[in-house]
């Protein structure tokens, strides 16, 4: 129930890695959630999603235009779930972890797309990266408290109404 969210420019996972690209179409099922379930967890489920980003720049010192492609991950293998306490409601709050990363993903784009950069775009990219995850974690984290980890059902309608506005958008 609790989100991970993996900084996959981060944490150096390999290629080998799996991952589920986001994408409207797609809504995540136990069979994808490979992890092993932590003893020491009260969670019914972890979802590990998260946002990368790679860009190229060209331009002078002072402007540079950026051609940049921002994404939104499922890591199966960083996911996990307890097959006792797994259901359709805690899948489904699972699922909205997964949309939620996907929301900041668009605003991140929509940061990096109306952002002037330098000739230190490198630096410039990154800091809007790093308060793009801090306030997906704020928001996943508000997420979990509002829903009480799904148990709230009026709250966990609300929010998938919310989310679902917001991707509609």
């Amino acid at each position: 129930m609790l989100i991970v969210v993996c900084l996959a420019l981060n944490l150096g996972f390999g290629q080998e890695d799996e991952v589920i690209e986001w994408h409207p179409g797609k809504k995540l099922t136990w069979a994808d959630f490979k992890g092993n379930p932590s003893n020491i967890s009260n969670a019914a489920a972890i979802t590990a999603s998260g946002i990368t980003y790679s860009f190229s720049a060209q331009g002078t010192a002072d402007k540079m235009e950026l051609d940049f492609r921002v994404s939104c991950h499922f890591y199966p293998n960083k996911s996990w779930y307890k097959y006792k306490l797994a259901n359709p409601i805690v899948l489904g709050h699972e699922q909205l972890h997964f949309d939620i990363t996907e929301v900041y993903a668009r605003k991140m784009r929509q940061e990096l797309a109306k952002a002037k950069f330098t000739k230190n775009a490198k630096s410039e990219v990154k800091e809007i990266y790093r308060n793009i995850l801090r306030e997906l974690n704020d928001f996943q984290n508000k997420y979990d408290s509002e829903t009480n980890f799904s148990r709230d059902t009026v709250q966990q309608l609300i929010w998938n109404k919310k989310i679902r506005k917001a991707l509609n958008n």
